[in-house]
């Protein structure tokens, strides 16, 4: 398996590129014993930092956070696990707050975590001495501090100038463990590519076929969870008979998990081979800014929820950028639907539940979900055109 993310850095016409390779985690016993450590260390940490800033900041109105070495002598088990782990808790708490004053509404008060509830996970940065390092990869396993070396198996191999710089272990509730090996590489900016109607495409979000394109075309992605729902009522059934706590409630527990983290998977799938697909046929992407909760709330939150097609705009946007190619947005408020693609007049009688119309104005024959991609499209395409207009203005 494998995820790749970008973040660029632009340093005139060099960035730094970030890529993460993911890995299946294969532990011993006593590197699994090793890693739950961590876990139940680094949210030891946490909330111990959490509670110190809390008390310190009734006592004199002020916001201070103790780093981890504080805890180490009244908690001697802090030391067997590696200590990059709690730093990059205290990291992120300070980011948490940082998030919390800049934005309360968006990010929140950092909250304690709990182990029946939070992600199992460790974050450690690679250190560098000379030419060795605290971790590394090998052909079929990874190195890692206090740990040692990890068995692995790996999808994909890093490239000729990635530099490991941060590796995350997880633990998924199916009790599988996987590492993201984060990598960065310094590479060129691509240039980027005007875009030509011919070489542009307009996506409207389907519910049913997942998106319709402006030529007619649509995805159709299987119902994994439809498909799957009949297993899912079989092992819930079960468990609405089953004693909680009883091991057999516990195995059913975890195939319900399995289960689910399967549909996970085959979703995932799905959406970076079609975003690639996209991303490699065309120059740029008309795309409508959908509010995918609103739409949930509407029309049904399992349909919904199950496409996966926020994801999938993040995933088209990143692939694209890193052509040099536009994922243009156009405002979700701009009419689509209603408006026909050939004259611009306006349907305002038309009925949500219309798959096909005809325009009462210059009669041309609409599908609903083409039409709005067309629209779209063109929206988009006028977009695109003000935004190289205005990057070709000269600064004042």
């Amino acid at each position: 398996m494998k995820q790749e993310k970008q973040d660029g850095h632009a340093e005139g016409n060099r960035v730094i590129q970030y890529n993460t390779i993911k890995v299946r985690l294969c532990p011993t016993p006593e590197q699994e014993e090793l890693f739950q450590k961590t876990f139940g260390c680094c949210r030891y940490i946490w909330n111990q930092m959490l509670s110190d800033h809390e008390r310190f900041y009734e006592e004199t109105d002020a916001h201070f956070i103790p780093t981890p070495a504080k805890y180490k002598k009244g908690a001697p088990f802090l030391k067997e696990v590696d200590n990059q782990a709690l730093t990059q808790e205290y990291n992120r708490l300070s980011q948490a707050f940082r998030n919390f004053f800049r934005d309360p509404k968006t990010f929140g008060y950092p909250k304690f975590k709990r182990k029946k509830d939070d992600r199992d996970s460790f974050t450690a940065c690679n250190q560098f001495f000379g030419s060795s390092a605290t971790i590394y990869a090998t052909r079929d396993a990874v190195r890692m501090t206090k740990a040692g070396l990890v068995k692995a198996k790996f999808s994909r191999r890093p490239r000729s100038g990635w530099k490991l710089t941060r590796l995350t272990v997880e633990r998924t509730k199916t009790g599988k463990y996987y590492g993201y090996l984060l990598y960065t590489c310094p590479t060129y900016q691509p240039e980027p590519v005007e875009a030509t109607a011919e070489r542009t495409i307009g996506l409207k979000y389907s519910v049913s076929h997942f998106y319709v394109a402006d030529n007619g075309n649509s995805a159709d992605p299987p119902r994994w969870l439809r498909q799957s729902q009949e297993k899912l009522a079989v092992v819930q059934r079960k468990l609405s008979r089953s004693q909680p706590g009883s091991q057999n409630y516990q195995e059913l527990v975890q195939k319900y998990r399995l289960l689910h983290e399967h549909i996970a998977n085959q979703r995932r799938d799905f959406l970076h081979k079609e975003s690639r697909r996209i991303a490699n046929a065309w120059d740029a992407v008309c795309i409508r800014e959908d509010s995918l909760r609103a739409i949930s709330g509407k029309l049904g939150g399992s349909a919904v929820h199950d496409t996966g097609f926020g994801m999938f705009r993040e995933l088209l946007r990143y692939k694209l950028e890193r052509q040099g190619k536009q994922l243009l947005e156009v405002d979700r408020l701009v009419p689509t639907t209603k408006v026909c693609s050939a004259c611009g007049a306006v349907n305002e009688t038309l009925s949500i539940r219309a798959r096909r119309w005809v325009c009462p104005v210059c009669g041309a024959e609409h599908r609903r979900g083409m039409n709005a991609a067309i629209n779209i499209k063109a929206s988009g395409l006028v977009k695109g055109q003000s935004q190289q207009a205005a990057a070709a203005l000269p600064l004042l």
